[in-house]
């Protein structure tokens, strides 16, 4: 069955800037639509399902170990937030990823757009 997916950003700023902005990605009519929960441990190689333009990623409230995303284990990577949502486009070329963490999270949420 064909999913489409509709992605944005919506960053409201207030204090001594005030803006708001939404910026939306391309729609996506080939998406899997696929919400998967995973336990990441040390180097967990993640493989987006066929069709997928998107990948948001939710740690449970209360993580404490970090997460790092890299393309490959060696990669030095970046650091995402323990608990706030990650969401990234991927390139058509990305095959694989990978999740680096200080000690073992379970129910990691992965969203597929």
């Amino acid at each position: 069955m064909a999913v489409t997916s509709n992605r944005s950003i919506v960053v409201s700023l207030s204090g001594d800037v005030s803006a708001n902005a939404s910026p939306r990605a391309a729609e996506n009519t080939t998406a899997s639509g696929v919400v998967e929960l995973k336990t990441l441990s040390t180097d967990t190689t993640i493989t987006p399902p066929t069709g997928s333009t998107a990948c948001t990623i939710q740690a449970p409230a209360g993580t404490t170990a970090t997460m790092t995303l890299k393309g490959v284990a060696g990669d030095t990577g970046v650091v995402l937030h323990k608990t706030d949502p990650s969401s990234f486009g991927l390139n058509n070329a990305a095959t694989t990823f990978v999740i680096t963490v200080s000690s073992s999270i379970t129910s990691v949420r992965f969203i597929w757009t």
